[in-house]
C-alpha cells in the first residue's frame, strides 16, 4: 500500500470569531506551544506517513509560516516524500477558490495521480487528537474498501454537528446523513478518510460535472459511495476534539490542565512535533507564583498565574493576576491587572489595574450571541487595553484596538469595542 496523505488546512473558522479573523483555523494556537495543525501532522509522522500534502484557502500565510519546509516533523525530504503545500491558483478554466472540500481535490487531481499512491488519507487540519494511521489502513485493507471513514460516538446532542451513519455487523456503512437535527445513531465522521485513489478520482471526475452538486464529502462523496455498498467506518477509541467554538477551545485548554488529562502531551511514545523558537527558560520572581498551569519557554512571571496557560514570551507583572484563561504569545499583563476566563491573542498589553473579564453578568455578546455565550471575553491580537479599565464577561475586544477606541474605561459585559480607523 503506496499513501499519500492530503490535509484539508484551508478553513476560516468563523466560530471561533476574532481569533479566527487574522489566521486559518489550523494555525491557531493551541496549549501554549503547539498549533492545531501540528497535531494531524504529528500523527502522520509518528505513523511512518511521510509523504504529506497540505491544501491552504483561507488566510494561509500564518501556517505557512509555521509549517515551513516541514523540519520540525522530519518532513524536509527529497520528493516523492516530504511536505508540499497546494494552494488554490489559476490557470485554467476550471481552476479558482475551492468550492467544497472534493472540488479541492479535484482542482489538485492531477498532483494526486502523477505522485502514484494507490491509497489517499485524507484528514481535516483542525482536530486536536492522537491516532496512529497504521490501523485505520489495515482496517480498509482488509475489509477490501473503497471508502473507510473513522468514526467515534458523540453526545446526542451533538450529532447536527456531524456526519452521523449507521452500521451492519460487519462496520458496512448502512446509512449516513450529513449534520441531522436529530438521529437515532451517534456514530459521528470524525472527518478522517481513506480512499482508493482511482476510484476517488473517477468520482470526483464525475461530481464536477454536476451542476447541483455542492462538491463536499459530506453532501455529495460520501452518500453516494454509501449507496453503492463499499464504504466502511472504522471505530476509532481515544481523545478526540472539534475546537471550533469559542466555549470548546477554551474547555479543551483548560482540560490539559487535569491532573491527568485525557490528552496526554507529555508521552515520549507519541511526540506532538511543531516549531518552536529559541527562547530562554520560564523565569518566576518573587513575588510570583504559578499554579496549576502550563507556562512555556519565554515566560516572565512576577504576578500569580493561576490555572492557565501561556504561550511563549508572555510577561505577568508584579501585583497582575491571570486565572483561568489562555494567554497567546509575547502578551504583557501590567501591574495589578486581573484577567479572569478570558482567551488573549498574540501581541497584546492589558494595562495597569486593569479588569477583563469581570463580574458575574453572563450576557451573551451583542454583535455574536451564538459564539460568545458562555463567560469567556476574547481580545484580538494586538490589541491595548488602557490602564484602569472594566471590561465584564463575554466582551470581544477586536485585533489592534488601541485606548483611544474607548469611549468609556466601563465596558459592561455582551460589549464590543472595535478598532476605529483614522479618517
Amino acid at each position: 500500500m503506496s499513501v499519500l496523505t492530503l490535509i484539508l488546512a484551508g478553513g476560516a473558522g468563523n466560530r471561533l470569531s476574532i481569533l479566527g479573523e487574522k489566521r486559518a483555523k489550523p494555525a491557531v494556537p493551541f496549549a501554549g506551544k503547539y498549533r492545531i495543525i501540528d497535531f494531524p501532522l504529528s500523527n502522520a509522522v509518528n505513523s511512518d506517513l511521510y509523504r504529506i500534502a497540505v491544501l491552504t484557502q483561507f488566510r494561509p500565510h500564518s501556517m505557512m509560516q509555521h509549517i515551513g519546509i516541514g523540519e520540525p516533523w522530519d518532513l524536509n525530504r527529497r520528493l516523492p516524500n516530504g511536505l508540499q503545500v497546494w494552494q488554490p491558483f489559476r490557470g485554467r478554466s476550471d481552476q479558482d477558490w475551492y468550492r467544497g472540500t472534493a472540488d479541492a481535490l479535484y482542482q489538485n487531481r492531477n498532483f494526486i495521480r502523477e505522485d502514484g499512491s494507490d491509497t489517499l488519507l485524507i484528514l481535516s487540519g483542525d482536530h486536536i487528537y492522537k491516532q496512529d494511521y497504521r490501523d485505520l489502513l489495515r482496517f480498509h485493507r482488509e475489509k477490501n474498501a473503497d471508502l473507510t471513514v473513522a468514526v467515534m460516538n458523540v453526545r446526542q446532542e451533538e450529532v447536527s454537528r456531524f456526519g452521523i451513519m449507521s452500521v451492519d455487523a460487519g462496520q458496512r456503512i448502512s446509512r449516513f446523513a450529513e449534520k441531522p437535527k436529530q438521529s437515532d445513531s451517534t456514530l459521528a465522521s470524525m472527518g478522517i478518510y481513506v480512499f482508493n485513489t482511482n476510484f476517488l478520482l473517477n468520482l470526483l471526475e464525475q461530481d464536477a460535472q454536476d451542476g447541483t452538486s455542492s462538491h463536499d464529502f459530506g453532501k455529495n462523496i460520501i452518500p453516494r459511495i454509501v449507496e453503492m455498498g463499499k464504504a466502511f467506518a472504522y471505530p476509532f477509541i481515544g481523545y478526540w476534539v472539534d475546537v471550533g467554538t469559542i466555549q470548546s477551545y477554551w474547555e479543551t485548554s483548560m482540560a490539559l490542565l487535569e491532573e491527568k488529562p485525557a490528552l496526554d502531551l507529555y508521552d515520549p511514545t507519541w511526540k506532538i512535533h511543531t516549531r518552536s523558537e529559541e527562547r530562554p527558560p520560564v523565569k518566576c520572581v518573587p513575588p510570583g507564583e504559578i499554579i496549576r498551569s502550563m507556562v512555556s519557554n519565554g515566560c516572565v512571571i512576577a504576578g500569580s498565574v493561576i490555572n492557565s496557560i501561556l504561550s511563549p514570551g508572555v510577561r505577568v507583572e508584579k501585583g497582575a493576576v491571570v486565572r483561568d484563561s489562555v494567554i497567546m504569545n509575547d502578551t504583557i499583563i501590567r501591574a495589578g491587572a486581573t484577567v479572569n476566563s478570558c482567551v488573549l491573542d498574540k501581541g497584546i498589553e492589558v494595562g495597569a489595574n486593569a479588569q477583563v473579564g469581570a463580574g458575574k453578568d453572563n450576557t451573551a455578546n451583542q454583535l455574536e450571541p451564538a459564539n460568545i455565550n458562555s463567560g469567556i471575553t476574547i481580545v484580538g491580537k494586538m490589541a491595548n487595553i488602557p490602564a484602569g479599565a472594566v471590561i465584564g464577561r463575554n466582551c470581544r475586544i477586536d485585533p489592534s484596538t488601541k485606548p483611544s477606541d474607548y469611549t468609556s474605561l466601563e465596558i459592561s459585559s455582551g460589549s464590543t469595542v472595535s478598532h476605529k480607523k483614522a479618517e
